[in-house]
């Protein structure tokens, strides 16, 4: 997905306004030099052209910084938490109109090395299951399980299921051991919008921010501080999809079962390869093309 990123729109865009007022001024100057000066000064009378409207420019406000800092913090000090994250994502279709699917999460997590996800959405369910020393993929419709030996951290383990298996979660920057350097990473432009009394049944102040890759706006709970929906465009999708998660069903510091971050079904399921599904090289092979595919329309 190549295309220009937003803020590098807006930029553009302020280029553009300045080039057109260029050729204005050129184009009058050069009317100017062929107007007798009975007309000239018939035209002096008229109002002075408006100038050029200004670059825009990128700035970190540090009350939007102060709010992310504000929310990470609030995420870090939870020894537990659980929520809902209901994310709805736009897909290229042939009519033009992009195709909205859902996905739901329901997050369970304990520091420092519990975690289960169960994803009921549009496609097939699946779950996740982390207990600090292995983790878990189950596909309960098809009564298949891949299991590996994982690391002691969460923060280590969404990064082997990653880089073995190729599993993300779109919530992964809210639990991991820092969030405000995950959710601040590369900053280039953050402010402040406004509040909102209709997002999650709260009172949210609303922060937009940006870096190279993306653009987000952020709805964060006034007063607890919670995250309660982040909605995101990425600058190198040609078709500017956005992809939204709203957050719900909030508990912090709860006790927590162990036996929560398991599962007996899964345990018993038949079991497959943990591993990416891309295709990986044969021995003595030339390594495959791992360039994402554009995504065909529906």
């Amino acid at each position: 997905m190549k295309t220009v990123s937003w803020h590098k729109r807006r930029c553009a865009t302020a280029v553009f306004v300045a080039l057109g007022a260029l050729a204005w001024v050129a184009l009058a100057a050069s009317v100017d030099a062929q107007t007798p000066p009975a007309a000239k000064a018939a035209k002096s009378s008229k109002p002075a052209k408006k100038p050029a409207t200004p670059e825009f420019k990128m700035v970190l406000e540090p009350r939007a910084m102060d709010l992310l800092k504000a929310s990470s913090a609030r995420l870090a000090a939870a020894k537990s938490m659980s929520f809902t994250a209901t994310v709805g994502y736009e897909f290229p279709s042939k009519l033009g109109p992009p195709i909205a699917y859902t996905m739901r999460y329901d997050v369970t997590m304990q520091r420092p090395n519990m975690l289960k996800v169960v994803m009921p959405g549009d496609g097939p369910a699946s779950e996740f299951y982390y207990d600090g020393k292995a983790m878990m993929a189950y596909a309960p419709t098809e009564d298949l399980a891949a299991v590996a030996d994982a690391p002691s951290t969460i923060d280590a383990a969404l990064k082997a299921a990653y880089d073995t298996a190729a599993i993300y979660f779109p919530f992964t920057d809210l639990v991991v051991a820092d969030p405000y350097s995950a959710l601040t990473d590369g900053a280039i432009l953050a402010f402040y919008i406004g509040q909102s009394a209709v997002v999650g049944g709260v009172k949210t102040d609303m922060v937009a921010w940006a870096n190279d890759d993306v653009f987000l706006q952020i709805w964060i709970g006034a007063d607890d501080k919670l995250p309660r929906r982040i909605r995101a465009v990425y600058g190198r999708d040609p078709l500017l999809l956005r992809h939204e998660m709203e957050l719900s069903n909030w508990k912090l510091d709860e006790a927590i079962a162990a036996e929560s971050f398991t599962s007996q079904k899964a345990q018993a399921a038949k079991r497959v390869a943990f591993k990416s599904p891309v295709p990986t090289a044969p021995v003595g092979g030339k390594p495959p093309v791992r360039a994402k595919p554009a995504a065909k329309p529906q």
